[in-house]
């Protein structure tokens, strides 16, 4: 489904020229509000790639090593993606500018803490998340409208292999709850706990 919409930026939202879906429309404006982002790659399956398999989400999946965006080519359409597609560019965020290191460092000293600070740095990508699908421009979405169980607690982000990425649960109302904070435009609020937003600030693009 397209639409037809003008080039402007205003305060600070993206919108783009010319018949745009939505997938291309998140893109565009976490580009445009982080430097370093990696583009999508419509592949016709995310298996086979990155070291994926059939564990790994079938939808979409973030490649650090290449730097790269897998996203299926046949869930282009489908009403979850914007916010699926805008949660790996969270979690690219992080990776990017400074936070999956700290955090990285945080767990390597703190073993026993290991889920408490996994589940802060995903509440932060929710919020991410939901910042970048602000700043699309798409309507407010609400994640418990969207699934009935939690998204994203397998892998689907880190490096090659793809297989052996971090798997995280913090339950869907928390992730709602998050992801509902970045849609109010204020990447400020996007520190839970001992995670500031102090290096998404720095990293944000006036």
């Amino acid at each position: 489904m397209f639409k037809w919409v003008l080039v402007i930026v205003l305060a600070g939202q993206v919108a783009m020229a010319g018949p745009v879906d939505q997938v291309e429309q998140v893109e565009q404006a976490a580009r445009y509000a982080f430097d370093g982002l990696p583009q999508v790659v419509r592949v016709d399956r995310i298996a086979g790639r990155c070291g994926a398999d059939e564990t790994v989400n079938q939808t979409v999946a973030y490649c650090t090593t290449s730097n790269q965006i897998l996203l299926a080519k046949g869930a282009a359409d489908h009403p979850r993606t914007p916010y699926m597609l805008a949660h790996v560019y969270g979690h690219a965020v992080q990776v990017r500018h400074g936070v999956a290191d700290f955090a990285l460092a945080q767990i390597r000293q703190r073993r026993s803490e290991e889920t408490m600070l996994r589940g802060l740095v995903t509440r932060q990508v929710e919020c991410i998340a939901g910042f970048i699908l602000a700043r699309a421009g798409l309507a407010e979405v609400d994640l418990n409208d969207l699934f009935s169980d939690e998204p994203f607690t397998g892998s689907h982000w880190g490096r090659d292999p793809l297989h052996i990425g971090p798997e995280v649960s913090i339950g869907l109302a928390a992730r709602a709850e998050w992801f509902a904070r970045g849609q109010g435009r204020d990447l400020a609020a996007c520190g839970p706990g001992e995670f500031t937003a102090d290096l998404l600030l720095d990293a944000l693009n006036p």
